[in-house]
C-alpha cells in the first residue's frame, strides 16, 4: 500500500518538507518525492506566481486487521454508533475484538446477542479473506459475553437438576453454536446427565438427558426419546412446560462443525466428548 501527501512551498525543498509533515510517516519509512508543480515567480514582483507543489509518499504493509477494523467501523457508523472504541488482540488462532460503544451497547448487542453475532460473522469473513490461515473471531461489547456465558451455565445446571430428579429430558430453546458449546461444556461437569443437539440451522437445540446407568432421584425410569418429549427449558431458565408434539424420528446431527468454528472448552479433569 502507498500513503501520500502533497505539500506546497516557495521552493521544491520547502514543499517537500511540508509534504513530509503532512504525511506523518514512521521514522524508518523510505519517503520518496514527486514534483507536481514547479514554483512560478511573480511578474514584476507583483502579479501572478504560484508556489511549488511536491508529493511525498512511501510504501507500507497494511495491518492484517486494518480492513476488518474499517469494515467494522463502517457497520457501527451505519447503526448510528459514531464514537466506538475498537481494540484488537490475537491469541493463537483467535482474534479477540472488544468494543466500547458507550450508551449504544444495547443497540450493538441486540436481542439475546443476535445483532452482535451477525456483526461477528461478517467481520470473521473479512478477517479470513485477508489471512492465510483460518482464524476464529470473537467480538465482545463490554462484558456481555462473560455475563451471557454465566447465564447459560446457570441454565444448564438448573435443567440438569430437573433431569436428575425426574428422569425426563429437557429441550432448551434454539441457540447458536457458541451458546450450545457453553451449555454442553457445563453439562459435562455435572454427574448423571448428558447432552446432545437436535434440529437444524437456527432451530438447533440442546437436549439434556439422564446419563446411561443413572436412575432418576424420584425413581422414575429415564426417557430415551432423543429429546422429542420431556420438559422444555427456555434460554432464560423457563421450564416445566410440556414440549411441542413429537416430530418424525431422525438421528441427531453432530455439532462438530460448531467446535471447529469456535473451539471447544476443555474443563479440567473432564475428557468426555460431547455426544451429538
Amino acid at each position: 500500500m502507498i500513503k501520500e501527501a502533497i505539500g506546497t512551498g516557495a521552493t521544491i525543498e520547502e514543499a517537500f518538507e511540508n509534504a513530509k509533515l503532512l504525511l506523518n510517516a514512521p521514522e524508518d519509512a523510505e519517503i520518496q518525492q514527486e514534483v507536481v508543480e514547479l514554483p512560478k515567480k511573480k511578474t514584476l514582483g507583483l502579479f501572478g506566481g504560484s508556489p511549488a507543489k511536491v508529493k511525498a509518499f512511501y510504501e507500507y504493509e497494511e495491518s492484517p486487521f486494518a480492513k476488518a477494523e474499517a469494515y467494522l467501523r463502517g457497520i457501527l457508523t451505519g447503526m448510528g454508533v459514531e464514537e466506538a472504541k475498537i481494540e484488537f488482540s490475537v491469541e493463537e488462532d483467535t482474534v479477540q475484538i472488544r468494543l466500547d460503544c458507550g450508551n449504544n451497547q444495547g443497540t450493538v448487542i441486540g436481542r439475546r446477542g443476535e445483532t452482535l453475532d451477525a456483526i461477528q460473522y461478517l467481520v470473521r469473513l473479512i478477517v479470513n479473506k485477508q489471512s492465510d490461515a483460518y482464524k476464529r473471531v470473537s467480538i465482545n461489547v463490554g462484558s456481555y459475553r462473560e455475563k451471557r456465558e454465566e447465564t447459560l451455565r446457570e441454565l444448564a445446571k438448573k435443567n440438569a437438576a430437573r433431569v436428575r430428579k425426574y428422569g425426563r429430558n429437557v429441550v432448551l430453546d434454539p441457540m447458536n453454536p457458541y451458546e450450545r458449546r457453553v451449555v454442553h461444556t457445563a453439562i459435562q461437569e455435572i454427574e448423571g446427565v448428558d447432552s446432545h443437539s437436535v434440529g437444524s440451522d437456527s432451530e438447533r437445540r440442546v437436549v439434556i438427558t439422564l446419563a446411561e446407568g443413572f436412575t432418576a432421584e424420584n425413581g422414575s425410569a429415564p426417557r430415551r426419546d432423543g429429546g422429542r418429549g420431556g420438559y422444555r427449558g427456555g434460554r432464560g431458565g423457563r421450564g416445566g412446560q410440556k414440549s411441542a408434539p413429537s416430530q418424525p424420528s431422525r438421528p441427531p446431527r453432530s455439532d462438530n462443525a460448531a467446535f471447529s468454528l469456535y473451539g471447544k472448552i476443555e474443563p479440567q479433569n473432564v475428557q468426555k466428548k460431547e455426544e451429538e
